[in-house]
């Protein structure tokens, strides 16, 4: 029954940050880092980024291995007994530990019509792209379900190197719900222009297979047939465990300010985590990078006795073809927005407004002003619109 000091459960980014957390404060007590994935822990973003681009994969790994710690990987956490502080995978094994992080991250949606459950990618894991990658060898045409941050990503990706891409999804725009309406059009000719087959306001209703190609079938009576099929339709937090353990969850598990998760000896954080956000005044479960790196660096010094709040407010980016962004903040394109552009939809800021406050900040084709957003964020305002012009220079 192996036994650990520091035990963490989830070997994705969150859980090698707040190995390094841990690190910085306890030099040498045992730490054991539990991952359902075969793998170590690596960089995500690399694999609908830089892996289509210049970048080999041998770069995207992290060094935990090298930090001292024990890595149980290819096993998933099946029961927390929060009060006799063990845990069970699914070889039987328990693990009991002193401190507990559930850095569980979340798992793809899938589309209810997929019975199969193998002739859709559902993008997330390095599996996934070696998946893909061996597709894009041999095939020549692919479809992308879902226009968000994943679709986008992967159709521009899979453009870039030579290959058809229908990209179709039920909004009006790519990138919809985050982007302004005028922002979300220009996509939608932006990626035509590039070479992506651009479906909007479709829904696929069925799928069959003809040999090694897939036939989707939309709402709208249409068929595409393709080599390759990816959906980027959202994640689900993994929050189940710690449900069953009685610990509390609302769309991922709730974490007070030092991100300990309803129980002393138990904390949370990365994609599975709601924290509250001073500055926002809400809770926010974030699935970004940044987050992931910040948010598990800071549970695991906190673990191991340096506890300090987490109140930091977590900035995500993007490529897309030659257009790349940063932003900061509630990105809800339901709410005021104000664009202030030095160059229409190629470079300048959009202000994401509620009651006069700004609650988010797009940096479009605009670099080093991140920390700026965030401090404008944190004003009372109220703001007007021409308040907002120049505010922050592209």
């Amino acid at each position: 029954m192996p036994h650990y000091r520091w035990l963490i459960i989830g070997a994705g980014m969150t859980g090698d940050s707040a190995v390094k957390g841990i690190r910085e404060v306890d030099a040498t007590s045992p730490i054991g880092l539990i991952g359902a994935e075969p793998s170590p822990p690596y960089n995500r973003p690399p694999l609908s980024k830089g892996l289509w681009k210049d970048q080999h994969l041998e770069q995207i790994w992290r060094d935990t291995p090298q930090v001292g710690v024990d890595l149980h990987l290819g096993c998933r956490v099946i029961q927390l007994d929060k009060t006799g502080k063990s845990v069970v995978d699914d070889r039987g094994t328990v693990f009991t530990f002193e401190k507990l992080l559930l850095a569980t991250g979340g798992a793809p949606r899938h589309l209810p019509f997929d019975t199969t459950g193998n002739r859709i990618i559902y993008y997330r894991t390095v599996e996934d792209y070696r998946r893909l990658r061996a597709l894009v060898g041999t095939g020549q045409r692919f479809a992308v379900i879902g226009g968000g941050f994943i679709g986008s990503e992967i159709a521009a990706a899979l453009t870039l190197n030579g290959k058809h891409v229908v990209m179709l999804f039920p909004e009006a725009g790519i990138g919809a719900r985050v982007f302004p309406a005028p922002l979300a059009t220009m996509l939608n000719a932006y990626y035509h222009e590039k070479g992506v087959e651009v479906l909007v306001g479709e829904v696929v209703t069925d799928l069959r297979m003809r040999g090694e190609q897939t036939i989707l079938t939309t709402q709208g009576g249409r068929e595409i047939t393709a080599d390759g099929v990816v959906a980027g339709v959202g994640i689900q937090p993994n929050d189940e465990l710690a449900s069953a353990a009685g610990l509390p969850t609302d769309n991922g598990i709730l974490v007070d300010e030092l991100l300990r998760a309803g129980h002393p000896d138990i904390y949370a954080a990365g994609d599975v985590a709601r924290f509250f956000n001073p500055a926002l005044g809400m809770r926010l479960r974030v699935e970004h990078e940044d987050n992931a790196n910040t948010m598990g660096h800071a549970a695991g010094r906190n673990m191991a006795g340096q506890a300090a709040p987490y109140h930091h407010l977590p900035f995500f980016y993007s490529d897309l073809f030659d257009l790349g962004y940063e932003a900061v903040g509630d990105l809800d394109s339901r709410l005021v927005t104000v664009e202030d552009w030095k160059a229409p939809f190629r470079e300048g800021v959009v202000y994401y407004l509620k009651d006069g406050r700004v609650r988010g900040v797009l940096l479009w084709n605009v670099w080093g002003q991140v920390d700026n957003a965030r401090a404008l964020i944190a004003q009372p305002g109220p703001f007007r619109p021409e308040d907002l012009t120049g505010r922050l220079p592209a």
